[in-house]
């Protein structure tokens, strides 16, 4: 396999081989499958990013047979949270209405935006007046508010203004993004925080550092961007990348640290994904480019157990069983952004 676009796909049909569940119609959470997890421990959100990287697929191969797992895999979902999408974190809700908002503008089937304006309807109740407004992380914490619940409910929020052209959602799109940036950006640097009040004692989790938090904001900048033609947000975007690998990254190497494990091993496909949309409009930036495609070598040369199709939270290394799907995730992320990136140059 030569083509970033073959090693892409290879490990597409790596992760449905290990993980899909035929009873269930969505993905196991461990491999070896004896490790799944009981469903009280279920992870909402790591199926809208199997969705999201479906539709990663759908667009770089036209096939079919993705477009019939995205269909399965989204009704069998909303069957598994109980015949909703609706979910006590509003961040899961946001990841599944992006996924499926790409769904739609990529199939033209309109259940999808069915269900990702039903998701709109409750996400949007997650903005109160504690802190100054703010998207709340979830229903039964609404005083706590972080990145991971702001800067993708900004992306939501201007995506639907691409498409429907609502004014609605521009205005959504633009009042989170700027409480975003006043309470969770530092001002010196572009480097973003991840929340504040989760203890109650209105604090910010300065401690605190992931590359999530960096991807989701610098995503919503890059989206600000194309619907307003305001050049400030891919300003922002560009210097909170900067500091993200300055900060993040690995000095001599460039490679992105090891999150670990459960959420925080999707964290690194996340920034990747949103690197990869920066840099399309940012051709010209080198630096960037080199991250993401000496951390994707690297994960196929070193971080791959190629026997197994499997991946490990440290793209240096190769996995030790068991291991998880929101791992599996972000080294998918990856190969997909790379193969993005070799298909546009």
């Amino acid at each position: 396999m030569k083509s970033w676009c073959e090693r892409a796909e290879w490990f597409q049909q790596c992760l449905q081989d290990n993980f899909y569940n035929q009873t269930t119609g969505i993905m196991n959470q461990w491999y070896p499958r004896e490790n799944n997890q009981a469903e009280d421990n279920f992870y909402y959100w790591w199926q809208a990013h199997v969705i999201d990287t479906l539709v990663d697929a759908y667009e770089r191969t036209g096939e079919s047979v993705y477009a019939m797992r995205i269909e399965e895999l989204s009704r069998s979902l909303r069957v598994y949270n109980g015949g909703t999408f609706s979910h006590n974190y509003y961040d899961d809700m946001e990841w599944t209405a992006l996924a499926l908002l790409r769904a739609y503008v990529a199939t033209d089937n309109d259940e999808y935006m069915r269900a990702v304006l039903e998701l709109w309807a409750d996400i949007k109740t997650a903005w109160n007046d504690h802190f100054g407004g703010g998207m709340a992380w979830k229903k039964d914490q609404l005083d706590y508010k972080n990145t991971p619940a702001n800067a993708p409910a900004a992306i939501l929020a201007a995506r639907l203004y691409g498409v429907t052209h609502d004014q609605e959602y521009l205005d959504w799109a633009i009042r989170i993004y700027e409480w975003n940036k006043s309470y969770l950006v530092d001002p010196a640097t572009g480097f973003v925080w991840d929340g504040m009040n989760r203890l109650g004692d209105g604090q910010i989790d300065y401690d605190w550092e992931f590359t999530y938090c960096q991807g989701v904001f610098l995503g919503a900048g890059v989206e600000l961007n194309l619907i307003t033609g305001n050049r400030k947000y891919m300003e922002d975007a560009l210097r909170t990348a900067e500091v993200c690998i300055d900060r993040l990254c690995d000095p001599d190497t460039l490679m992105l640290p090891d999150e670990g494990i459960d959420d925080t091993g999707l964290f690194k496909g996340i920034l990747i994904r949103y690197l990869v949309q920066l840099y399309r409009h940012v051709p010209d930036n080198v630096r960037m480019r080199e991250v993401i495609m000496i951390n994707a070598q690297r994960l196929w040369e070193a971080g791959l157990d190629k026997q197994l199709g499997l991946c490990g939270p440290l793209w240096e290394n190769e996995p030790q069983l068991p291991v998880q799907l929101s791992v599996q995730l972000s080294g998918l992320m990856l190969l997909e952004g790379a193969a993005l990136l070799q298909d546009h140059e």
